[in-house]
């Protein structure tokens, strides 16, 4: 197999696909300040949630159990209780 010729392009870039590469990081980029932003916006209620009284501990546990499957959520409330009856709790 021949060895396919360099342009005077990928030689400046290395080889790479200059395009393709600014693309990949472009959208990474935008989506980095998207989460950022995000981020802030459920910062900002958690916030509120507090001020109406709500503890903000509390609703991110609720958070992490809702996105459980049922099942997992019903078997860690078990183990939970066994422990918490070990204990003396």
């Amino acid at each position: 197999m021949a060895a396919k010729p360099i342009s005077e392009d990928e030689l400046q870039t290395g080889g790479l696909a200059v395009d393709r590469l600014r693309s990949l990081v472009d959208r990474i980029e935008r989506l980095e300040e998207e989460r950022k932003a995000l981020g802030s916006d459920i910062k900002d209620i958690y916030a509120e949630a507090k001020s109406a009284g709500f503890d903000p501990k509390v609703l991110r546990q609720l958070i992490r159990i809702r996105k459980q499957e049922a099942a997992e959520v019903e078997e860690l409330e078990t183990m939970l209780d066994v422990y918490r009856r070990a204990l003396g709790m």
